[in-house]
């Protein structure tokens, strides 16, 4: 990634190698299919989707993987099984570049985090 701060997505995804873009634009997609009303912007130098003035997802491209932000405690044991094989951290899930995205399970992360938004 280049040392310039992006300003918007598309800024974002173009300063990486083709194949990450294509991850990256994937997984672009089925957060807005799965949120069509989040807004999207940048925030702590990542894609973010936002929703009724907070956050819903975060995404960012690192060497090998693609992390998915936040996953609470809650949403981990609900997905549990979907979650295997994933490593991650206490707050993320990571998903490997050598691997095809796993769109239908980042559907139900953004899903569940529709549902712990509208709680709060």
């Amino acid at each position: 990634m280049s040392s310039t701060k992006p300003k918007t997505i598309d800024q974002y995804i173009s300063s990486f190698p083709s194949d990450v873009q294509q991850a990256l634009r994937q997984i672009r997609e089925t957060v807005r299919e799965a949120a069509p009303e989040a807004e999207e912007t940048i925030s702590y130098d990542m894609p973010t989707f936002n929703l009724n003035g907070t956050y819903l997802i975060y995404f960012a491209a690192w060497k090998k993987h693609i992390a998915l932000y936040p996953v609470s405690a809650a949403l981990a044991d609900s997905l549990r099984n979907d979650l295997q094989g994933f490593k991650g951290t206490k707050g993320s899930v990571h998903f490997p570049l050598d691997k095809p995205m796993p769109l239908e399970l980042i559907s139900k992360i953004v899903a569940w985090r529709l549902e712990e938004n509208s709680k709060s």
